[in-house]
Order: C-alpha cells, then structure tokens, then sequence
C-alpha cells in the first residue's frame, strides 16, 4: 500500500461503517440498493454517546492501571530492548460485564446502545480522527530511534494510517496501542451485542436462539483473546506495525460497530433455527475454536521454548536466522491453521443469520478476504527473511490455508 492506497483507506473505512449501518436498517437490510445517508447533524452527534463514549474510555483506562493482573515482557525490539506490559484484559472483561449486568439489574436503560448507535459510531470515528492526529505529532516531536520502519516514508497520509510511532506510550508504562487493541473495542463489542439482546427482548417479549448463539460465540471469542493476552505480545500488530489510523480506528470503530452487524440485524429480522441446524453451527464454532486455539497455542510454545521435551514430536527445519520453522503439527497441515480455524468460526456467526441479505455475512466476507492478504504479505516477508529455506519450507507444507484447496 503506498500513499495513494493510505489516502484512501483513511476515508473509505468510515464510509463502510456508515455504509453498512444505512444499508441495513428495520425497514430494509440489502446489499443491492444503494442507502440514504441521513444529512441530520443531530442523527450522528448527541452529547449523551459522547459522554457514554469518553466515560467507557476512562473506565478502560482505570482498569487497564489498576494494581490487578500481572506484568510480562514483550518480545525483543530492534534495538534489543523488552518494554513491559500489564496483563489483566480478561479481569477487565469480568469487570465490565458485571458492571453491564447491574444496570440490567436497576434497570437502567441499556437498550438505548442500540438506538445510539450511529451516534455511538460517529463518535468513535471522530476520536479516532483525534487521537491519530495526536499521535502523528508525538511521533515527529519524537526521536527517531521510536519511529516504525514500516511508516517513515515521508508521506503524510501514508505514515498518518500506517502509523508513524511503534510503542507509543504515556510514561513508561500506559502504551496506547497494546490499550486499545484489546480493551475498548472488543469489550465494548460483546456489550453491543448484549445490548442487541435487551433491545429484541423490549421489541418482542421474546429472544431468537439466533441472537443468543451470536452473542455467545463472539463473547466467547473476546474472553478466549483475553484470557490468552500474553500471546498477543509475539503478533505483527505489536512488533512490526505502528499505531496509527489503521490500529486506531480499527480497534476503537471498527470493531464494535462492524464485527456487531450480525446481532443488530437479529434484533430487526429475527430467523428461526431448527434444533438440527442449531446442532449444526455451534459444531462449526467448536471445530473453528479447536484448529484456532490448538494451532495458535502450539506456535505460541514453540516459539517460547523449541527444546521443550512435550514439543519433541514436532518437525522443523532450520533457517539461516538461527530459528527454526514447524513442519508437522497442525503447522504441517497449512502454513496458517490459524486463519483457517478463524474462518469457520467466522461463519458460524453469519450462518444464524441465514440468508436473507449478504450483509451479516459482511464480517466472514471480509476477513477471509484480510487474511488471505495477510498470509500472502507474511510470505513474501517471510521469503525475504528466510530466502532459500523459506522454499523448502513451502515444498513440505504445500496448502496456504485450506487443505487440498488453498
């Protein structure tokens, strides 16, 4: 992507947000009509998302410092250095869902989630705008020695989305970007959907199976992510990627108010689901979960510890690096069994949808489509890191992603 592609990325990325909000409204849900964007000032400000929208930042934020959880050093920087990071997403989690269920409790309106959720979304994606342009001047205030090498271009809009600055932090200990990419937006999804849940409840006196299933595989999805928090420490979007509009609007809007399409469609355009086809998406979860977490798990021990005696059935061939790439295991089947398992369980989301518009597939669509790009960027990063045994490791595991397929 050079500055072309950032340029446009920037602007057409909240278009998608409010696309795919007008498209699918009560009264019509369809990818072939073109929406009416409400030209209402009123319909994408209100002063009370915005205080909902600051509260919960704040609330994320006291909870992120507070004296609870663990620390862990993360990976080994260029220049060597291992800054430290506080582990206790997952208590923040609990936290927050306590929280949501005594307002359900003193009935407190929850629902109104729903009925702000442009307000809601509008709002996100102002702050976004806001805390990237802020962090695009932090980092040229900067030293040189913080900057991303994959972001020090010299072109503004290029560097403003990929992110200028690696590990911005405030003091030594508050980093910005390990914050949002695990806080505010998937916490704030799961208590969405919940939302979604109060408001099909106080529209119909009754809750679809379908809504319920979503709300439960994508819950378990976020808990499952914070409860393996360290792990996330080893992935690209902490090593390699900056913390620009990418990071920052993808965590803070992107999130919760595209990856919640599925349950906010349930709430308008309930769908019955017979017990066999019930049986059948939720066996799809399992086995997605299954390929996502054992696959994930055995790199992220590997990686760690590649002597460890319980890894000793495990092939690999080395590298001119000095590490060592798996060639059995669920590594020996796909290069990433990882995406694969993501990908089933992305489709068990949509598939209590079923098929009366593609929009709530919109989530499975789209993904398949970033990960496929993902693994075709890690392979060429990895032909440049590896070189020759890069092409022997692609003779021992053929398959992309699929097996037999891709």
């Amino acid at each position: 992507m050079g500055p072309i592609g950032g340029f446009l990325m920037i602007f057409s990325l909240p278009i998608t947000v409010y696309y795919l909000y007008f498209a699918c409204q009560p009264t019509s849900c369809s990818a072939l009509q073109i929406p009416s964007f409400s030209t209402s000032v009123s319909d994408y400000i209100d002063s009370s998302a915005i205080l909902i929208f600051l509260a919960w930042m704040l609330f994320q934020a006291v909870l992120y410092v507070m004296p609870i959880g663990y620390e862990v050093k993360g990976m080994p920087l260029r220049n060597g250095e291992r800054l430290t990071y506080k582990i206790n997403a997952f208590y923040a989690f609990l936290v927050s869902v306590a929280f949501f269920g005594g307002a359900v409790y003193f009935n407190y309106p929850v629902s109104m989630l729903y009925d702000k959720y442009l307000h809601l979304a509008t709002t996100s994606i102002i702050f976004s705008f806001v805390v990237s342009t802020l962090l695009y001047i932090k980092a040229k205030l900067g030293p040189q020695s913080a900057l991303c090498s994959r972001a020090n271009s010299g072109y503004f809009f290029y560097d403003f989305f990929m992110g200028h600055e690696l590990n911005p932090r405030i003091g030594n200990k508050f980093d910005l970007k390990y914050f949002c990419e695990l806080r505010p937006g998937l916490i704030g999804w799961v208590l969405l959907n919940f939302a979604m849940i109060a408001k099909a409840y106080e529209k119909s006196g009754s809750v679809s199976a379908g809504i319920i299933l979503v709300s439960v595989f994508q819950a378990w999805y976020v808990m499952d992510g914070l409860w393996h928090e360290p792990a996330i420490l080893s992935t690209m979007d902490i090593l390699h990627d900056g913390f620009g509009f990418m990071l920052v609007f993808g965590d803070l809007a992107w999130v919760p108010f595209t990856y919640s399409i599925q349950a906010r469609y349930l709430v308008d355009y309930p769908t019955e689901l017979s017990n066999l086809s019930i049986v059948f998406i939720i066996a799809m979860k399992v086995i997605g979960y299954i390929i996502f977490r054992a696959s994930n798990s055995q790199k992220d021990a590997f990686r760690k510890n590649p002597n460890d005696p319980k890894l000793k059935h495990l092939q690999s061939i080395p590298t001119r690096t000095g590490s060592r790439l798996l060639v059995s295991g669920w590594w020996g089947m796909v290069r990433h069994p990882n995406y694969l398992g993501d990908i089933l369980m992305a489709i068990s989301w949509s598939l209590p949808c079923g098929t009366g518009s593609v929009l709530p597939w919109f989530y499975p669509i789209y993904f398949t489509i970033l990960l496929i790009h993902r693994e075709m960027r890690d392979s060429h990063q990895c032909k440049q890191k590896y070189g020759k045994d890069w092409d022997e490791y692609c003779r021992r595991v053929k398959y992309r992603i699929i097996p037999f397929v891709y």
